[in-house]
């Protein structure tokens, strides 16, 4: 009796010859015909027949965005506490050893245009988003000391003993001299003090002594426009102070940095005023 159907080596051969050419076999029919082999998918082509998708291009580029532009922030003339801490950023890298003074001056904008020149930023002088963003990362946020390095610190309440007569109001924690008439303030500047052996002696004085024109006797150091008020400790002009700041000290004194402060103040104190030195 003849088995129906091909053979079984028939199959096998026909299903081979079939994965060569990429179709696939599917089980025979009820009739014992395989039905119509079924290719694989063509991809999908766009509109220019292409398909729609490829791989990228290596040899292409991609754009970048265009560089937000770069805005000043600060420049010669401009002054706050702005620029109080750019001058205390630059004083960290050592490009500025004047200051801070809340100011920007002449010796500010070299500083930053020499940052900017380091850095192979426009050579401008003022500091725009892009240098400030530089310097930012390059240094630390600078504490009250390094802000107030060469003096200008907010003057705290003044002592009780201030409030009344005429008083030139001393305080050590900020660094602080007011000068004060029956409660009010006329003036207020930095000054610096004694060193650890040399300190600045703290309570109620009176002036005793002015001289315009005083050069110590002891340490051979002028001492212009000096008011005295405990033995050989005064009020007075400090070159010094004006040149280092506080990395510096006096022998007891309280150094004023402003010469035009300390002038106008040599001249309203009288001989007798008071003077309160406090913490």
């Amino acid at each position: 009796m003849r088995k129906s159907g091909r053979p079984a080596a028939v199959l096998a051969a026909t299903a081979a010859l079939a994965a060569l050419c990429g179709c696939t076999v599917q089980p025979a029919g009820a009739d014992g015909k395989p039905p119509a082999p079924v290719r694989a998918p063509t991809p999908a082509r766009g509109s220019t027949g292409a398909p729609a998708s490829r791989p990228a291009d290596p040899t292409r580029t991609a754009q970048r965005p265009p560089a937000a532009p770069a805005w000043v922030l600060w420049a010669r003339g401009d002054s706050g506490p702005g620029v109080r801490e750019l001058q205390a950023r630059l004083r960290q890298l050592d490009w500025l050893f004047d200051g801070p003074t809340g100011s920007y001056d002449d010796l500010t904008e070299q500083a930053v245009r020499g940052f900017q020149g380091k850095r192979g930023l426009p050579r401008t002088g003022r500091t725009d988003t892009v240098t400030w963003q530089r310097l930012v990362a390059m240094t630390h946020p600078p504490g009250t000391w390094e802000l107030y390095l060469m003096g200008g610190q907010p003057a705290g309440a003044p002592d009780p003993r201030c409030m009344t007569g005429r008083v030139l109001c001393i305080d050590k924690t900020t660094r602080t001299l007011r000068w004060m008439v029956d409660g009010r303030t006329l003036s207020t500047t930095a000054v610096r003090f004694g060193a650890q052996y040399t300190p600045t002696r703290e309570g109620v004085f009176h002036v005793y002594w002015k001289a315009r024109d005083w050069v110590s006797t002891l340490y051979h150091s002028p001492m212009p426009y000096a008011m005295f008020f405990s033995g050989g400790q005064a009020v007075h002009y400090s070159y010094d102070f004006a040149a280092r700041g506080y990395a510096g000290a006096s022998h007891g004194c309280v150094n004023v940095r402003d010469e035009t402060v300390i002038a106008e103040l040599f001249a309203q104190v009288r001989v007798g005023d008071k003077v309160v030195v406090h913490w």
